[in-house]
């Protein structure tokens, strides 16, 4: 009985180590991503030629006034009338880049988000 418990115990610190490795590269990958399309933006590239779904997870990038211009499925939406929860977390975006968690629907996310120098916000996150 001993053994089968320092074995589940080894088991259980091997798969929290992992997870917590693949969400350290997680948050890697969604910062280079949102960094890389505020620099687009920055050097003049239109908001609205990106594509949410080139990137894995999307991104999203948000007029100040709560207008998604790049969503993938809430492009020319508000985001203060579909989710004004999120608004108010997103709206911390700084032009260095803030990650900020929200709950939506019962799950806690956590977002990337940063601004570009016209006053658009560029996200992503899980």
């Amino acid at each position: 009985m001993k053994r089968l418990m320092v074995m589940l115990s080894m088991v259980a610190v091997v798969l929290f180590a992992t997870q917590a490795f693949t969400a350290e590269k997680d948050k890697e990958a969604i910062t280079k991503n949102v960094d890389e399309v505020v620099a687009a933006i920055n050097g003049g590239k239109g908001a609205a030629s990106f594509a949410p779904d080139a990137y894995t997870p999307y991104v999203f990038i948000m007029e100040a006034d709560g207008l998604l211009i790049v969503h993938p499925t809430l492009a020319e939406k508000d985001l203060k009338v579909e989710g004004m929860p999120i608004y108010e977390a997103i709206m911390a975006a700084t032009e260095q880049g803030e990650w900020v968690k929200y709950d939506w629907k019962g799950s806690e996310k956590n977002t990337y988000i940063k601004r570009t120098d016209n006053n658009l916000v560029v996200g992503s996150g899980y």
